[in-house]
């Protein structure tokens, strides 16, 4: 994207620029447009559930945004020669399911054959400027709030291999198909200076892209961080995947680790998400009580992981 043009059109809030989740654009006074996509293989074998965690993949963009989804098109690679097109209804019921629940409507869609199966949304949201969150605004003295599970990565790859319990792999699915709308409209009684999805670059990715985009540094504290049932043991055992360490070898300069840190929650905060929790920057004085209302009102497991400090040599520290 460096090597494109830069677009001029002043009604363009939020570009490429930034590590952003999503692109605002303002189509009326006191109106913002959200939009984003998303769209990937299945990682699991039923396919209304893998519908059902793709969208709410997606739609977690606008959320992370603080937008409200309006309207959905579905994106679709499918192998039609060689599988039921069976298996693409449920896929597409789990999505539309999913939808309805966020409160938007799927409008279309477009698909092609493919030797692999993908599927996601194109996601379009509506959002005032006053209530528009990003990833720029994260203050010194503020805390940092993470509102889902960490560990889907371990879990999916050990499922691949028979390698995990039914009860884990429910207790992923559970994290990974949850919407991030009762987060995303708390955050909105709050002062939450930023906000950010975990996705496929694992909390320290976009915990540093946070931090950059704000010009503040984080710490985190990895005992606070909230871990999937059986997720720490799959890291200890091996099962990470290779986006680990991409993640890992991308961040390296921006991260300091701790001497003393544990090597499994280490690998806990490199593991890929999918359909992750949001990341948040909260005033401390508010921060209990953001948590409070997440854990009240839904099954997440909003928890205070750390805290944002004044720029320094590091954009991340795990302790």
């Amino acid at each position: 994207m460096r090597d494109l043009p830069k677009s001029l059109d002043e009604r363009l809030v939020v570009g490429t620029e930034g590590f952003s989740d999503a692109g605002v654009f303002a189509i009326a006074p006191g109106l913002l447009l959200v939009q984003s996509l998303d769209f990937f293989a299945p990682l699991v074998d039923d396919p209304y559930v893998f519908g059902q965690i793709a969208a709410a993949n997606s739609l977690s963009d606008v959320f992370a945004m603080g937008g409200t989804p309006t309207t959905a098109l579905n994106i679709v690679c499918f192998p039609d020669d060689k599988l039921s097109l069976d298996v693409l209804t449920e896929i597409l019921r789990g999505g539309s399911d999913k939808v309805h629940e966020a409160g938007a409507t799927i409008v279309g869609g477009h698909s092609v054959r493919d030797k692999e199966i993908k599927y996601g949304l194109s996601v379009t949201g509506i959002v005032s400027p006053d209530q528009l969150m990003t990833n720029r605004g994260a203050q010194p003295g503020d805390v940092l709030v993470l509102t889902k599970l960490l560990g889907t990565g371990f879990i999916t790859t050990a499922m691949k291999k028979n390698k995990c319990s039914a009860e884990i792999v429910q207790g992923a699915i559970q994290n990974m198909a949850g919407l991030n709308k009762i987060a995303s409209d708390a955050a909105k009684q709050f002062r939450v200076g930023a906000a950010t999805d975990i996705t496929g670059f694992g909390l320290a990715v976009h915990a540093c892209e946070m931090a950059q985009a704000s010009n503040v540094s984080f710490d985190i504290e990895l005992r606070h961080i909230p871990v999937l049932e059986g997720a720490l043991d799959l890291a200890k055992r091996g099962f990470t995947t290779r986006a680990n360490k991409t993640n890992r070898e991308f961040s390296q300069t921006m991260i300091e680790i701790a001497t003393d840190a544990d090597d499994a929650l280490i690998e806990v905060v490199f593991d890929p998400q999918t359909s992750g929790g949001l990341l948040m920057s909260v005033s401390e004085s508010e921060s209990e009580e953001l948590v409070k209302t997440i854990n009240q009102q839904s099954t997440e497991t909003a928890q205070i992981v750390g805290t944002v400090r004044e720029k320094q040599e590091y954009e991340l520290r795990l302790v």
